[in-house]
C-alpha cells in the first residue's frame, strides 16, 4: 500500500453481529499492490460513510498531480563592439551558491532571509542560463574570432570565468532585480587571470505577476552581459 495514506486498511475476520460496511473499490499501492475490498467498522452508516469518504480524499490528495510551473529563459542581449580580436574564448559554467545554483527564481524580502518565485521556475540550472546566454551574448557581438563553451573543441586563449553573486528580485524599498556577476579573463596558455571585475545591474519590476519579476530580471542581466563583452573586448 502507499505509505503515509492515513488510513490502516488492515483486514481482520468479521465478528458476528458487528455493523460492517464492504466497499468495493481498487487502490493501487506501491510495486502494483492493490486491495479491492475493504471492510470498515463503524457504530453506524454516517460514521462509515465519513470515514470513507476521509479515506479516499487522503488518497486522492497523494495521487493528485500538482499544477504546472510557469518556466522561464533568460535572453541573450545584442551589443554593439567594435574591436576585431582574433582571440578564441571559452565561457566557463559559473559558480553559484546552493541558492543559486538550482531552477528556483530568488526573491529577497529584505530581512535577510531567501524565498523562491511561487508557481515559477527557470527552464534550466541557473548558472548553465547565465552560461548560455553570456556565451551567445559574446558571439552576437562578433568581436572574436570564436566563442564557445567547454567541450566545442576550440583552441582557447582566453577563459571567462564567472561567479553569480546575486541574481534575484528585492521586494524592500521598491520592487527591483538585483544581478551581480564577478567576472575573471583567465588567460588559458598560461593560467594567468589577466583581468577581474564586478558587474552589477538593476531594473524595476513593471506590472503584476511572474512574468513581470522575471522580465526585470532579464533587463537587469542583459545589462551586465553587455557590460562583460565591452569591457572583455577593451582588454584582449
Amino acid at each position: 500500500m502507499t505509505a503515509g495514506c492515513g488510513v490502516d486498511f488492515g483486514l481482520r475476520p468479521q465478528q458476528e453481529h458487528e455493523p460492517q460496511l464492504r466497499v468495493d473499490l481498487t487502490i493501487w499501492g506501491q510495486r502494483g499492490s492493490r486491495v479491492t475490498s475493504v471492510w470498515v467498522k463503524s457504530v453506524g452508516l454516517t460514521s462509515a460513510a465519513a470515514l470513507l469518504a476521509l479515506s479516499l480524499a487522503g488518497c486522492a490528495a497523494l495521487g493528485a498531480k500538482p499544477a504546472p510551473l510557469d518556466t522561464f529563459e533568460l535572453s541573450a542581449p545584442s551589443v554593439d563592439a567594435h574591436g576585431r580580436s582574433r582571440r578564441q574564448i571559452l565561457i566557463a559554467q559559473p559558480s553559484a551558491l546552493k541558492a543559486l545554483d538550482s531552477q528556483n527564481i530568488v526573491i529577497k524580502p529584505g530581512d535577510g532571509s531567501i524565498q523562491y518565485l511561487k508557481g515559477a521556475q527557470w527552464a534550466d540550472r541557473l548558472p548553465l542560463i547565465v552560461q548560455a546566454r553570456l556565451a551567445e551574448t559574446f558571439q552576437r557581438s562578433g568581436s572574436f574570432a570564436g566563442v564557445g563553451k567547454p567541450g566545442e573543441g576550440l583552441a582557447i586563449d582566453y577563459q571567462i570565468i564567472a561567479e553569480v553573486r546575486s541574481f534575484e528580485v528585492r521586494v524592500n524599498g521598491g520592487e527591483h532585480a538585483e544581478v551581480e556577476l564577478f567576472v575573471r579573463i583567465l588567460n588559458d596558455r598560461n593560467g594567468e587571470v589577466r583581468a577581474a571585475k564586478s558587474f552589477t545591474a538593476s531594473a524595476p519590476v513593471s506590472g503584476g505577476g511572474n512574468a513581470a519579476y522575471v522580465n526585470a530580471l532579464d533587463n537587469a542581466f542583459g545589462q551586465a552581459a553587455k557590460d562583460i563583452v565591452l569591457w572583455t573586448d577593451s582588454l584582449i
